[in-house]
This record gives structure tokens, sequence and C-alpha cells, in this order.
């Protein structure tokens, strides 16, 4: 009963005294913007309009009055290098007004987003679980995390008010780490689960509980009265809800603003809802006004269903059957790979591997409808998963992949370059939205749920060492989601940003966590735009509309840090004319900074910040090149950029040497572009140079720290001083590849490898290099390295959704269409890698009929391979007049009977 629970006043967040110092011009913001943004009102997207306009026309007064009319009146006939210098400078400004275009034209498509949503009520998306209650598992990549940080991820996505999940935290580190430190952070993790499991069995087993006996009294039709009655008992336990969870905020430790954003909006907000609830339910009690019995389930369910999820962990690095690729998404592509079916622990010689028992094995992976990837630093609000999947069952979005709320900046950062960062985290989520608008939607690796049938039918399949290996997440780069969007939207998927705010991530706190997380933003773009082409040539194929605005912000979002950013270094460096400055060119940029000022503004931010932002991008130049230059290298050479990992130092990321020292190059060589300017008269050059080492000067001062800039130039130049004392293993260089010397077997390597197998120990694989042999008798597979849409019938290459072997009858996981025989397409008839148009046998034409590799107008007959004009009769390759006899397939005039024959005799 609701008397039996005091209602609980709201706790008070503790504090952490010692926590991070704040600085001065840090983010002041305690709560975070909205779910719903507020929508546009018509003078904000009428201005927005305006903008674009203005940008195009501002763009082409500049092209037609100063490169075009030049050209009409020959003002470069004997001044080659100046046309030169125009070209490269009207191209410079061409870029960089297009990407500053398509940022007005994504703003004015999420503009146009926040007026058109209407957010679902939630009674409508709880009557739709009612009926429909998809399964959902929550993967969660870590490597080497910090125990607290993984903590308050796991939590905020076992909170989810959703009726089957299952949370799965996927360790990435060594299982037998060297350090204690490393050692530590493995136990902790791997403990993690069994806590976070204890610390809901409470509310757990007693929500579980009061849900069964509703149920069962569900046989009863209750009089008024006692429906009132449960109305006021199901209150009590909302009430007992929002003690429980006020309790826990109480005992949750506060270090620093994630944390107060975990107890306030995720444990907080979970506990006001649940008040108001409880509260509503009193008050209909006390109106006399009886709720159906339905949507007093769906209460009941709403309780059991919070506190229910399940956890556990995984380690792939455990099992010599899977992928021990370093990246995140060998990762996720490991677990995703072993979805659905039940294993056995191998012991062999070589470790550990995981092999396939039917239905009875003692490792069970259930398979899921959905999946939710989540970064170990991100945290999701409660009701992320309930309306996200709402939305993809919906009948119209059934080619609807991936749906993702674009991840905010958390409120409250203490230092000035964590606010920044958020604060470009946070136009980044406009963008986005806006993308959506025009359906050039990205995958936006932090959070994203995904339909598993759309990975099944992206994944690529390849054996290394007899095992499986599955890549349903590219992982060609390091951006391996922004590949995998464009492989799902070739193979006919779409994907979705929802018009709302559910998403957090930590955004990097010091110039050398931030330096890291550019250059693997910058790196992988190019690498992915010949994609851009494929994708327009397949979306032809089936007669669907290549648009050229969806088009151009995909490039745009693929290559501009390219193009920007050597445009940005090219203005910098190069002493451009003074007279190709023009007031026009900016008055072409004026727009842009107008409407991220703006944007800016309407986040929480400040106005002025447009100012630092541009000094903040101008000192991450350098960083965005390195990234770009990386890019061009994996192109060339065909080998994968390792992602390499900088040290700390008293509590920060330490910058290597190059990002170091080049914000102290850029102020030194824009303060000499103003000089000279002034002193030639260029007073353009002057205001650019002058503008340059001001905003530049300052995002070192105030967001990098000068001790903090010269204590990494110093540490990297006395890196390369010194050598190590450890004596290093001699490394002899041949010209000739010897041959490895062999070693003595084991009698287990013997009976395990075969003798022929044990001289070296490794075998060599076409696609995958040197590995070893890990499995019982592996059965050879036909061909290596092959994508999901090669099907022979008794290959490896088959998708996912193509499977023989699944649950039930032989013909699960077979499309819609398919016939007979597996592996085969819609309109295959009856034997398998025919065309539809195939009639018998094996590798015809169209028209053959009867024997093999005839051309179509081959008849029949004993003879093989003649001409079309050889008709009939034994003999071979006989013309066209020879027309009688015994053959049949004989011309329609041919083809009468002896009898009719004998009559035309007489």
């Amino acid at each position: 009963m609701i008397g039996d629970v005091d209602a609980p006043a709201p706790a008070a967040i503790p504090t952490n005294p010692d926590g991070p110092k704040r600085q001065r011009g840090s983010d002041l913001r305690d709560k975070p913007l909205p779910p719903v943004a507020p929508p546009a009102s018509d003078w904000l997207i009428a201005i927005g309009r305006i903008a674009i306009i203005f940008t195009i026309l501002a763009w082409l007064a500049y092209v037609f009055g100063y490169f075009i009319t030049g050209i009409i009146n020959s003002s470069y006939q004997n001044n080659i290098d100046f046309l030169v210098e125009t070209i490269v400078y009207v191209g410079i400004t061409s870029v960089l007004a297009l990407s500053a275009l398509l940022y007005l034209v994504a703003r004015q498509g999420a503009l146009y987003r926040s007026r058109a949503h209407r957010r679902v009520p939630r009674a409508v998306i709880d009557g739709f679980f009612d009926t429909t209650l998809p399964t959902m598992t929550v993967l969660v990549p870590s490597y080497r995390e910090e125990i607290a940080v993984v903590r308050k991820t796991l939590l905020s996505a076992l909170m989810q008010e959703y009726p089957f999940l299952r949370v799965v935290l996927l360790l990435d580190d060594p299982p037998n780490p060297g350090s204690a430190a490393n050692k530590a952070l493995l136990e902790g993790a791997r403990a993690l689960p069994g806590e976070l499991e204890e610390w809901l069995s409470e509310p757990r087993e007693r929500f579980a509980r009061t849900l069964e006996q509703f149920e069962m009294s569900e046989l009863e039709d209750p009089e008024p009265e006692q429906v009132l009655v449960q109305m006021r008992e199901l209150a009590g336990e909302f009430a007992w809800a929002v003690q429980w969870l006020r309790m826990r905020i109480a005992e949750e430790p506060i270090a620093d603003h994630v944390d107060k954003f975990f107890a306030e909006q995720v444990l907080g907000a979970l506990a006001d809802d649940f008040e108001a609830v409880g509260a509503a339910l009193v008050a209909g009690a006390d109106d006399q006004s009886p709720l159906p019995r339905a949507r007093m389930l769906q209460l009941h369910r709403r309780l059991a269903w919070t506190f229910r999820g399940e956890v556990t962990s995984f380690e792939r690095k455990l099992y010599s059957s899977l992928s021990q690729e370093a990246n995140k998404a060998m990762n996720l592509n490991s677990y995703i790979g072993l979805m659905g079916h039940s294993y056995e622990v191998k012991e062999t010689p070589q470790g550990k591997v995981l092999s396939t028992a039917g239905a009875s094995g003692s490792v069970m992976i259930p398979d899921a409808d959905f999946i939710l990837t989540l970064d170990a630093d991100s945290i999701v609000l409660p009701e992320y998963c309930l309306r996200l999947v709402y939305v993809m069952c919906q009948p119209e979005n059934a080619k609807l992949a991936v749906i993702q709320t674009p991840y905010s900046a958390f409120p409250g950062s203490p230092t000035r370059m964590e606010r920044l960062s958020g604060a470009t985290t946070d136009l980044q989520h406009i963008v986005h939205q806006g993308m959506s608008y025009y359906g050039a939607t990205f995958w936006v690796g932090a959070n994203a749920v995904i339909r598993k049938r759309a990975l099944d039918d992206i994944v690529e399949i390849e054996h290394q060492g007899g095992f499986e290996i599955r890549r349903y997440v590219m992982d060609r780069t390091v951006i391996e989601d922004t590949e995998s969007s464009v492989d799902m939207a070739i193979h006919g998927w779409w994907l979705l940003n929802y018009p709302e705010r559910l998403s957090y991530s930590a955004t990097p706190p010091d110039f050398g966590s931030l330096c890291i997380q550019r250059r693997r933003w910058a790196n992988g773009g190019l690498i992915i735009m010949p994609k851009l082409w494929t994708l327009r040539q397949t979306r032809s194929k089936r007669a669907q509309n290549n648009r050229a605005l969806e088009t151009l912000l995909r490039v745009n979002y693929l290559a501009s840090t390219c193009w920007s950013s050597f445009a940005l270094v090219l203005l910098l460096v190069y002493p451009f004319n003074n007279r190709l400055l023009s007031p026009l060119v900016l008055l072409a940029a004026l727009p842009y900074f107008a409407a991220m000022s703006s944007d800016l503004k309407r986040c929480g931010y400040k106005r002025m910040d447009i100012f630092r932002v541009y000094g903040f991008n101008l000192i991450l130049l350098p960083v965005n090149l390195a990234g770009v230059f990386k890019s061009i290298q994996q192109a060339i050479t065909g080998r994968r950029i390792p992602f390499a990992r900088t040290p700390k130092v008293a509590n920060r990321t330490a910058t290597p040497l190059l990002f170091a020292f080049s914000p102290f190059v850029i102020i030194g060589w824009s303060v000499w572009t103003a000089w000279r300017g002034w002193v030639n008269g260029f007073w353009g050059n002057f205001v650019f140079g002058a503008f340059n080492a001001t905003t530049a000067a300052y995002a070192l001062v105030a967001l990098v720290g000068v001790r903090f800039a010269l204590v990494d130039v110093w540490l990297g130049f006395v890196e390369r001083l010194y050598v190590d004392d450890k004596p290093r293993e001699i490394v002899r260089v041949r010209r000739r590849r010897a041959a490895p010397e062999p070693s003595a077997p084991g009698w287990r390597d013997v009976l395990y490898q075969g003798a022929a197998g044990t001289a070296t120990g490794e075998y060599v694989s076409e696609s995958a290099g040197m590995f070893r042999i890990l499995a019982d008798v592996p059965e050879a597979p036909v061909l290596y390295g092959r994508r999901s849409t090669d099907r022979a019938p008794q290959g490896y290459g088959r998708r996912a959704t193509d499977r023989v072997d699944g649950p039930g009858d032989p013909a699960a996981g077979r499309r819609e269409g398919d016939q007979v025989a597996f592996g085969r397409r819609a309109g295959d008839q009856q034997n398998f890698g025919r065309r539809a148009s195939d009639q018998i046998d094996f590798g015809r034409r169209a028209g053959d009929q009867t024997g093999f590799d005839r051309r179509a107008g081959d008849r029949n007959g004993d003879a093989s391979d003649r001409r079309s004009g050889d008709r009939n009769g034994d003999g071979f390759e006989r013309r066209g007049a020879d027309r009688n006899g015994d053959g049949a397939n004989r011309r329609a005039a041919d083809r009468r009977t002896d009898g009719e024959r004998a009559v035309d005799q007489s």
C-alpha cells in the first residue's frame, strides 16, 4: 500500500571536493538540453533560407566579377603567373564556400525536422509493446577502460525500460596483462557484471513477483472498487521504486560532471518519472476513475522491465578460434558472429577454441532482433531503446537498418578545452539531424540501434586457420561505422537520426586526447569515397533516384577535412596577390559564421564562442592533415593504419612533438604575414594574418596552455635524444628469405596437427598470412576471402540469411523467393548456379535445349556443336539446305508426318 512507504524527498547529489579544479571560462551549465528541441520558428527558417541564397549569390558575384570578367577582358593574356594564382585562389575559396553552404543546408534540414517532429505518447508505445516483444542485445566494447566509467555505461543500458534486454561487456584486454595496474582493471571489469546483477536483484525480484500476482489475478473480473485499490497498490510499488532509486543516488560517488549527470539524468530522471506516475495513480483513485486493466498491466510491466535486464561479459581473446585483430570493429564482429548458436569450449595445444554444439553447448549466445552498440564512455537515457525500436518496428520502416540519436556533450565540463570540444560536438548533432532530412545519414559509432538482419545482409566471410571469420562492421579504416553506413545503403537499407537528444558521450578534456580523437576522425574518409560511386551505380540499377544534394552532403562529410585543411594551409602559407582579396569573399563566409554563432547560442553556449571555435580548429590543422596523410598512405600501401595510444603525464595525455610545436609555428607565421601586409600596404593580408594570430594565440594560451605545450615539446625533443639501454634483439637481414629452422614437435602437436604440419608448426594462407592450425580437422573452404554475395551451394561465402543449418526446418534462414536448392536466387529453377532462363542442364544459354554449350540456333539430334544452319540427320556441320531425315527440331515447314508427304507424292 502507498501508506507503507513514505514519499521521499529528492536527494541532494553529493559532491567531491577533491574533484578536478574548474578553470575560468569552463562550462557553467548544470542541466542538459531538453530531449525534444523546441520547434524552429518561421523567422528562423526564413533567415536560414536567406543565408543559403546570399552565400550562393556572393560566391557567384566574386567568381564572375574577378575571374570570368578577367578572362573576357584578356587581363591574364600576358601574365600567366597571375592567371595560375587566380585559379588556385578561386578554387580554394570555392571549396571553402561549398563546405559553408552545405553546413547551412544541413542546418536548414534540422530546422525543418524540429518543427515536424512530435513525440509519441508513452501510452502508445506501451500499447505497441503489449503485442510486439523484440529482443535486444547491448554490446559495450571496452579496452582498459576505468571501472567507474564502464559501470555508468552498463547501468544506463540496464536501466532501459525494455522488455527483453541483454547487456554484454566485450572485454578486449589481453587475458594475461603484464602490469599490476592493467591486471587490476581486467579483474575489476570481469567482476562488474556480477556486482551489477547483485545491485539490481532486490527490485528485480520484487517487481517480477508483483507482476506475476497481477497477471494471475487477471482471471477474475474485479469490481470498480477493487480496481481503485489495485491502483493504490501499484502507486505504492512506484513509490518503493522511487525510494530505492533515491537511496542509490545518495550512495553514488560524485567525482566529476559525468558522475553528476548520471545520478541526475539517469537515476534521478527515472525516479522523478516514477514519482509522477505514482502521484497520477493516487489522483486517479481519489477521483474514483478506475484505469483499464490493460493499462494497469502495462504499468506493472514497466516496473518489471526496468530492473530485469541481464548483464554478462565476453572476452574474444580467450579463444584462438576468433579474430585477434586489435580494433573495435573486430571486437564487435567476433561476438555478433557467434550470436544464435551454442558452443563447446575445446582445449587444443594452441589454446581454447569454440566449437559449434547444436543446441546443447555449454556456451549459449542468444540471438537478437536488434543490437545496440554503445561506447564504454557513453550514457543513454532510460527511454532510448524503447522509442527507437518503436520507430524501427513500424511497417514503413522495414528497410531501416540503423537508428540513433547523435550523442551530445556532457554539461558542466571543468576545462575550457572540454567545453569547446563539447560545443563542436553539439554542432555536429545539428548537422547529423539535418543530413537525415536529405537521406545522407551516417552511422556515428558511439551509440546506435542496428537491425540484426541488416548486418547479416552486409556480412563478409573469410576463413583463417580453418575458422570462419565474419565481418559485419567493416574494419578497413578506423572510422568503421562510416564505411558500414555506405555498405548498408548499397544493399538497399537506409539510416535515420532520431530527432531527440537521448545519448551523451565524453569529450576530450585536454589537447593530447583531442589530437588522438581528431586524427582518427580525419583518417579513412578518402578511402571510403569510391564506395559512393558504387552506391550511385547500384541505385541506378535498382531504378532509384540519385539525389545530387545527398551525394554532395556525403562527399562533404568524407572529404571536407581534406580539402579544407589543404585550403587553409595554402591561405596561411602562400602570399596571394592583394588584388584577389575582395569583400565578396567575406560576404560569402558571413552567413556561415552567423548561423554557427546562432546555433551555439541555441545549444547553451555564447555567440562569441564562434571565434574560439575558429582558433580551436586552427591549431587542429596539423592534426587533421596528419589524419589525411595517413589515409593517403593506407590507400597507396594497402595496409591498415594502427591506432597508437599516447602516454599519460600528470593526469593528462601528452601531445606528440609535432602537434605541440605547430601552434607556435602557426602564430609566428600569422604574425609575419600581418607585419608584411602592414609594411607593403596589403591591408587584406594584414587583417587575415592578425586575425589568425589572435585566435590561434588564444587557443594556445586558454585551451592548450603554454606551459603544457612547452613541456610536451621538451619531452618530445628529449625522447629523440635518448636510446634504450636494454640490449635489443639482433635482426639479421637477408636478401633471400631463409626457411625457418624446424623444431622438434611434441606428441600433442603430432596428434593434433598431423605429422606434415609439425615441421614448423605453421601453415600459410593466401588471405591471412601466417597462422597456426587451431581446429579439430576443419572442413576445407572452397574459396577464401569471398563476399557474402558469392553463394556457391556447398561453399562458405553465403550470407548469414542463407543458412541451411538454422533452427527448425532446412529452409530456415533462406530468403523469401528461394525455391528448393540452397543458395539460389529467386529465379533459379532446379539446378545450382543457373540463371532464371536456364532450363535443364548446366552452363547453357537461354536458347539451348538439350546438348551442352550449343549456340542459340542449335536444335537437336545426336550432333553437338553444329551451326545454326545444320538442322537434321546424323552428319555433322550440314548446311541449311539439308533439312530432312529423322531429326527433330526442324523448321515449321519440315515438320509434316510421313502420311502427309505420301499424300503430296500421290
